[in-house]
């Protein structure tokens, strides 16, 4: 059940008998000056009745650590009646907002402009305490955006919405929200006010030549009057060009921040103000041609770092995400096509396990989806021919056959991965190190000036205005906070190009901190497409082939689709009653036949096999309880992996699970022979509890497998990575995707993981040093504002160029990009 603000008039009446009428309380909820109608409450001072029944909500359901994550947190809310909210009612009009929902679960994302701090966090994650149907939800800080997961039966999107903005978190659901300014309207305004700060900046320096050549000439009324027309010219340059950063600046300090804007815009503001009080006061002609050129050359630096910031922009395309394909029909045959290729009317195949990558359509199978990649739920949702199944929904089952409605690009598949699981699983040191110093940064810049003022004040008072904005400008936080970022996105970039596909820039930092690899070897360290496939049992005949290869299309498992190849149906049948069993095998009936597929155990029991242990993997084969033989394979362990796992193994511990038997042990010892441990015959749940023995013992793990059998492990361990072959099977609890046949390149990728942290921090070397010069001279009065307005954007510009490009020449020598 929601919680709404409700008043009755006898709660007012107490409300108003407990007001205090002091002008210095201050409200406890959101810091608002109480004055005259402050209103107490539980020993406590709120500016207004709204304010105080928020506190009561959060007091009730014991959520008051809300309050001790920063002072005075709250937005006081908006006291209007619920009915306001009576639209989001209509199916049609909440529909429009729902991400996702399938009658019991529904994925919502609202923009909250009013989240500015920890304690905004706190709350809006914690709202499951609030309205008992919202089983989830998480901010993304940097958007302004709320993902709320909640159960249809118990909650509803005008309930969510009212829950919202009777704590003082208003979503914005007005149309406009919708249609924000594109970069191309941002960069038109730029424009625009770098044309008016150039022409006010000409013009106010030809108004200034008598000035500049002999002042004394003049008469006092030309230059009075000279000095009222660069007023004139300078306000449209003060007011509107340099908008931007007094608005930024203004935001930073809502939110209690001090950005790196704040300097900038107290500079300008000061350099304005003392030339206006100048020519009012008849005092001098001002400094208006110096402000209109700072705030031109920042506008124009403005412009170059975001030039700059786009010609090396690290920030990939959907597309970049996923090297895989999807199986599409035509014509009867089935082919595979990168899923960028798919288009809106493609018949695609999915197999068990299988992600759907676009909305589609179920035109034929049986389909029984599993969304807990979407609500992180595990239950399966049955869909029936004709109805539409959303992207990021497994199939569990049989293949099936869908029709994509749209492309990959329209929806929500590529944020669903990017979004699963917590944020600190791969938290990174040093983007948080880079935010973190430049915000101190700032702070001692502006400690910096105010000593500056007062050393001038005492000395030279004429050098305060000069000594202090080059201080306020010259210095610039920025490119430390731009060094990481810069260089593990490029990195990430350049990983791409190796088909190497991480999920954000902080798997970066935590694979170069990685002591422990261990391998799955199944189709990870042996290359399954390629694998020599006999088999040895009863004759088979051609409809007993189709049925299993029937069955075994249904699996994404690389020795299922290895038999696929091997039997060549020319048909694949329809599969009832299909199950996938984790690290044992598979089941199905195809007509008359019921097929298990599999080790030994699950397929033939405990009895004896038709053939002789070869020394080979073995897949059994049984026909309605009748075990018919096995197919036998010949593992073949991937070009170049040896010589990957002698350059792993010289910083890195190695080891490897199988589902195999031991027999297996010899070829892996003459392939790599330090293994730290090998071990044989592993079910799921012994790959998860040997990464957690691991972890206990401070190793940080790196896991690689083929993210079918190893899901737990591969989330448990400090970083993933799924090996795939051409699939869209690959678990969402990875950090990044290898292709197979790149496995031979992820020593280089390691080495490189570690160049990148030195490139960071060579980044942040050149930063301070490029500061520590600036600030040398700026306080001694020797620099001035303008020459300070064009250093500033290149100490950005430089940091980024050179992280940039230093990382790209360091891994093209090391075969990398």
């Amino acid at each position: 059940m929601s919680v709404e603000l409700k008043y009755s008039a006898r709660e007012d009446e107490k409300a108003d008998a407990q007001s205090a009428t002091t002008s210095s309380s201050i409200c406890f909820h959101c810091g608002t000056p109480a004055e005259s109608s402050a209103v107490q409450f539980d020993g406590k001072i709120f500016c207004c009745a709204g304010c105080r029944s928020v506190y009561q909500i959060l007091s009730d359901s014991q959520l008051c650590r809300y309050y001790d994550f920063d002072k005075s947190p709250g937005s006081s809310p908006t006291l209007r009646p619920a009915q306001r909210f009576e639209y989001l009612d209509d199916p049609l009009i909440a529909k429009q907002l729902i991400d996702y929902a399938d009658g019991n679960v529904a994925v919502l994302t609202l923009h909250i402009p009013s989240i500015h701090c920890s304690s905004c966090i706190w709350l809006l994650e914690n709202l499951h305490r609030l309205d008992k149907g919202i089983r989830f939800s998480r901010v993304d800080f940097l958007k302004k955006s709320l993902l709320v997961r909640f159960a249809q039966d118990k909650t509803s999107v005008r309930a969510i919405v009212s829950l919202l903005s009777s704590l003082g978190y208003e979503p914005e659901l007005n149309l406009g929200s919708l249609n924000r300014p594109t970069p191309t309207d941002n960069r038109r305004s730029l424009y625009l006010k770098i044309g008016i700060a150039a022409f006010s900046f000409g013009n106010i320096m030809l108004f200034s030549l008598p000035e500049y050549f002999d002042a004394s000439r003049q008469d006092l009324a030309s230059r009075n009057l000279f000095g009222y027309v660069n007023l004139l010219l300078a306000l449209p340059v003060a007011i509107y060009s340099s908008s931007l950063f007094y608005r930024s600046a203004y935001q930073g300090l809502r939110k209690r921040v001090i950005n790196i804007d704040v300097p900038i815009a107290l500079g300008i503001a000061v350099v304005f103000l003392r030339s206006a009080v100048d020519v009012i006061l008849g005092i001098g002609p001002g400094y208006f041609d110096s402000m209109a050129g700072l705030v031109f050359l920042l506008l124009i630096g403005r412009l170059f770092q975001d030039k700059t910031y786009d010609a090396l922009n690290f920030e990939r395309k959907y597309q970049a995400y996923f090297p895989l394909a999807v199986a599409v029909r035509t014509g009867g045959r089935e082919t595979s096509v990168p899923i960028t290729a798919l288009r809106p009317g493609d018949r695609i195949v999915i197999r068990n396990n299988e992600i759907i990558p676009a909305d589609s359509v179920l035109m034929a199978g049986s389909a029984r989806i599993d969304y807990s990649f979407v609500t992180g739920e595990a239950h399966l949702v049955p869909k029936d021919v004709g109805e539409l199944i959303y992207a990021g929904g497994k199939q569990t089952g049989s293949s099936i056959e869908l029709e994509a409605v749209k492309e990959v690009s329209e929806s929500k598949f590529v944020q669903l991965w990017n979004d699963f699981g917590g944020p600190e699983r791969t938290k990174t040191r040093l983007l948080t190190l880079s935010t973190t110093v430049g915000k101190y940064f700032t702070l001692g810049i502006l400690a910096v000036a105010i000593s500056t003022a007062a050393y001038w004040m005492l000395y030279q008072p004429s050098l305060i205005l000069d000594a202090v904005t080059a201080v306020l400008i010259v210095a610039c936080p920025c490119a430390l906070a731009l060094a990481a970022p810069f260089a593990f996105g490029t990195a990430m970039r350049l990983f791409g190009t190796q088909h190497f596909y991480l999920k954000n820039s902080g798997v970066v930092e935590a694979l170069s901190r990685i002591d422990t690899i261990v391998f799955d070897k199944t189709g990870t360290l042996t290359e399954t497409s390629t694998t020599s496939v006999h088999y040895a049992g009863a004759d088979l005949t051609s409809i007993e082939q189709e049925a299993i290869a029937s069955v075994a299309h249904g699996s994404t498992h690389p020795l299922s689709q290895a038999i696929v190849r091997h039997i060549g149906a020319q048909a694949i049948r329809p599969v009832t009653d299909f199950v996938e069993i984790e690290g044992e095998g598979i089941q199905g009936t195809v007509g008359s036949l019921h097929v298990r597929l599999g080790a030994r155990p699950f397929a033939c029991g405990n009895g004896p096999s038709t053939e002789e242990d070869t020394g080979r993997t073995n897949v059994y084969v049984a026909l309605n309880g009748r075990c018919t033989g096995s197919f036998e394979f010949v593992n073949r362990y991937r070009e170049g992996i040896r010589e990957a796992l002698d350059q792993l193994g010289r910083q890195h511990h190695l080891a490897v699970l199988s589902g195999d038997t031991t027999r297996e042990s010899g070829r892996l010892n003459d392939l790599y022979p330090n293994f730290v441990e090998m071990k044989f015959e592993q079910k799921p749940a012994d790959k998860l509890e040997y990464i957690k023995e691991l972890q206990r013992q401070h190793k940080r793990v790196l896991m690689i497998g083929d993210g079918l059998n190893d899901s737990g492990a591969l989330w448990q361990s400090d970083v993933a990575i799924a090996v795939t072959e051409q699939s869209n099977a690959f678990s969402p609890a990875c950090d990044a995707i290898l292709k197979g046949d790149s496995v031979k390149h992820l020593a280089q990728i390691m080495t490189f993981t570690s160049t990148t942290i030195w490139i960071v921090y060579w980044s942040f070397a050149i930063s301070l040093i490029y500061n520590i010069v600036g600030l040398y001279f700026a306080v001694q009065g020797a620099l001035s504002p303008l020459l300070a307005a064009i250093l500033m954007p290149l100490s950005s510009i430089t940091v980024v160029v050179f992280s940039t490009f230093t990382t790209r020449a360091l891994a093209r020598s090391r075969g990398i990009g």
